[in-house]
C-alpha cells in the first residue's frame, strides 16, 4: 500500500542557449487549469475550510486498492508536518514559489515567518480556499503556462513534487521549466519516493519487469462525494534517476534529507559555469 501524498498543478533570467529548445516544447504542453466540476480535491478542501469537516476523498488506481486521503492532513501546521517538509521550510529563502500548493499549508507557514511567497495550483477551488485562509499571493495557473512569471529564489515542490511530470518522459521537461523560473543563485526543493519497496518479495528480491514501464509511474483518479476527477498520471522517482534527469536539465542535485519511508528531499540549483 502506498501513502498517497500529491501536489497538483497538476520567468526570471534564463540561459536562453540552454533552454531555447524547451520554450518550443513548452508551447505544446497542456497548460490548462481544472474545471471546478471535475475538481474533487479542491471540493474537499473548500468543504473542510467552510464546515470543519469533509466527506470521503477517495483515491483510485488501476495498480492498487482504493484508498482514502484524510482531508484534514492537507491543513496541517508545522507541528504535524513530517521532517522532510520542515527541512524544506527551514531551507527556504528569498522570494518563493509554492507549486501545487493545495490548501496552502506550506505557503501559510512561510508567510507567517515573513517570507514573500506565491502559491499556485491548477485547482480553482483550492485557490479560493487559500485566499480565504489569508495567503496574500495566490494564482490559479498551470506550472507550464508561459504567463507564469519567474525570478524566484526558492521553488518548493513538496508532497512528491516529481509527480507533476506524470511519466519519466516528462521529468526532464518539468525540471527545465522549473529551472527557467529561478533567479540567479536560486534553488528548487523537491521531494519524492522510491516505490521499489512495493515490489520487494519476502526474500528481498525485486519483482519488477525491467522491460516494462518504470515502476514509479502510477495512474490515479480521485472522487469526492459526487465530484469525480479525470484520470491522471503521477511519477514517483528514485534519487539516482532524479539526479540523472537533473544533470540533463543543467542542474546540480543533492539529497539534503531522507525520510523513514523510502522518501527524500533534494535541492536542485543551476550548474555553475566558468566565466
Amino acid at each position: 500500500k502506498i501513502e498517497f501524498f500529491m501536489t497538483r498543478h497538476i520567468g526570471g533570467r534564463v540561459h536562453r542557449s540552454r533552454y531555447a529548445d524547451f520554450y518550443t516544447i513548452l508551447m505544446t504542453i497542456d497548460t490548462q487549469t481544472l474545471d471546478p466540476k471535475r475538481d474533487p480535491m479542491g471540493a474537499a478542501i473548500l468543504d473542510y475550510l467552510t464546515t470543519g469537516r469533509a466527506k470521503t476523498l477517495t483515491v483510485m488506481s488501476s495498480m492498487f486498492d482504493d484508498d482514502e486521503m484524510p482531508v484534514d492532513y492537507l491543513f496541517r501546521t508545522t507541528d504535524s508536518m513530517p521532517p522532510l517538509e520542515l527541512k524544506a521550510l527551514e531551507m527556504t529563502r528569498g522570494t518563493t514559489l509554492d507549486v501545487g500548493a493545495g490548501a496552502g499549508c506550506h505557503a501559510l507557514a512561510l508567510q507567517q515567518r515573513g517570507v514573500s511567497v506565491k502559491a499556485i495550483d491548477v485547482s480553482p477551488l483550492s485557490c479560493e480556499a487559500m485566499r480565504r485562509r489569508g495567503i496574500a499571493d495566490v494564482e490559479c495557473i498551470n506550472l507550464f503556462d508561459p504567463r507564469l512569471g519567474g525570478g524566484f529564489d526558492t521553488i518548493l515542490m513538496l508532497m512528491n513534487g516529481t509527480g507533476i511530470a506524470g511519466k519519466m518522459s516528462g521529468l526532464g521537461g518539468q525540471l527545465r521549466r522549473v529551472a527557467s523560473l529561478l533567479a540567479p543563485g536560486g534553488q528548487i526543493l523537491i521531494d519524492s519516493s522510491d516505490l521499489s519497496y512495493v515490489y520487494q518479495d519476502e526474500d528481498g528480491g525485486m519483482d519488477i519487469d525491467l522491460s516494462g514501464k518504470y515502476y514509479g509511474e502510477v495512474d490515479y483518479q480521485m472522487r469526492y462525494d459526487r465530484v469525480e476527477g479525470l484520470p491522471f498520471d503521477w511519477l514517483y522517482v528514485d534519487y539516482p534517476l532524479l539526479s540523472a534527469a537533473a544533470r540533463e536539465a543543467g542542474l546540480d542535485c543533492r539529497i539534503v534529507a531522507e525520510g523513514d519511508h523510502y522518501d527524500n528531499l533534494a535541492q536542485l540549483s543551476l550548474e555553475r559555469t566558468n566565466p
